[in-house]
């Protein structure tokens, strides 16, 4: 077995850096540069099963053996998976037992260095020496134009989804996150150019404020993007598929709160909404 180190300066934050690595959407967009499909099944604590898949079911089962957030992720590799199934290690996969591959990142002056080291089976050693720093390049474009990325599937049309979605009528009824929150005003210039505003409050009357920005493109029933009042920038993409709505959002991240909790929030909005359409 072969220890290799690849090394990329990245121009982000820690932050942006980590979340381009493990979650789940832009997991799947860097590892796509080794196998079109990839993705992992775990719950990213550490001491957890990994399962490191291909969309056919061949990969490596691992365990996380280091976890701290934003810093470092480890793995050692147990073995090789084959048809979604973990092959006994008494075959070829046993030559992957023990096999390293560890995640550091290092931040200075807003520019973060991730280095990745990896025990490779030397059969392997030339496919990865190449491959690799792809997907690492591509995690230094994901870092540094990041965007958090939610989508639902809703049992509607797509006409009654677009909407639901657009007319203020509509849009107080289940613009909240959790059921302790409200829209009780909305305001919608649905137009290229048109601004809105959505007054979003606690029901107790604690806390409040306006969501608000203004179009940059509309076109009905397929594209809504625009610019909050904070100048991040939000894009919704209506589809239909298969007789579903597809709806996906991807918008800049703000820098007070971590990504994970802002990607809650925005989904829990979304799967709010799909809740309201499929009622109605």
């Amino acid at each position: 077995m072969t220890t290799k180190e690849f090394t990329i300066d990245i121009d982000a934050r820690r932050e942006n850096v980590w979340f381009a690595l493990w979650d789940d959407y832009h997991y799947r967009l860097w590892t796509s540069v080794f196998c079109e499909g990839s993705y992992a099944v775990t719950d990213w604590n550490e001491g957890s099963k990994v399962h490191f898949l291909t969309p056919g079911g061949e990969g490596m089962y691992s365990e996380i053996t280091l976890l701290k957030p934003n810093n470092k992720m480890y793995f050692t590799h147990k073995g090789e998976l084959r048809n979604f199934e973990e092959l006994p290690l008494d075959e070829k996969s046993s030559l992957w037992s023990g096999a390293r591959e560890n995640y550091s990142l290092t931040e200075n002056d807003g520019v973060t260095t991730l280095k990745v080291v990896m025990d490779l089976v030397d059969e392997h050693v030339d496919y990865f020496s190449s491959t690799f720093p792809a997907g690492l390049a591509k995690v230094k474009d994901l870092a540094e134009n990041l965007s958090i990325v939610i989508e639902t599937k809703i049992n509607t049309s797509l006409e009654k989804a677009w909407n639901l979605w657009t007319e203020p009528a509509h849009i107080v009824k289940w613009n909240n996150a959790s059921d302790d929150w409200h829209t009780p005003h909305a305001e919608n210039d649905l137009r290229t150019g048109g601004k809105f505003l959505s007054r979003m409050e606690a029901k107790d009357g604690s806390m409040g404020f306006n969501f608000e920005g203004e179009y940059s493109n509309v076109v009905k029933y397929e594209i809504i993007d625009y610019q909050m009042a904070d100048y991040r920038k939000v894009s919704v993409r209506f589809q239909n598929i298969d007789n579903q709505v597809i709806i996906t959002e991807s918008f800049e991240p703000e820098l007070t709160n971590s990504f994970e909790l802002q990607k809650a929030g925005w989904q829990s909005i979304l799967d709010n909404f799909k809740k309201y359409v499929e009622s109605n």
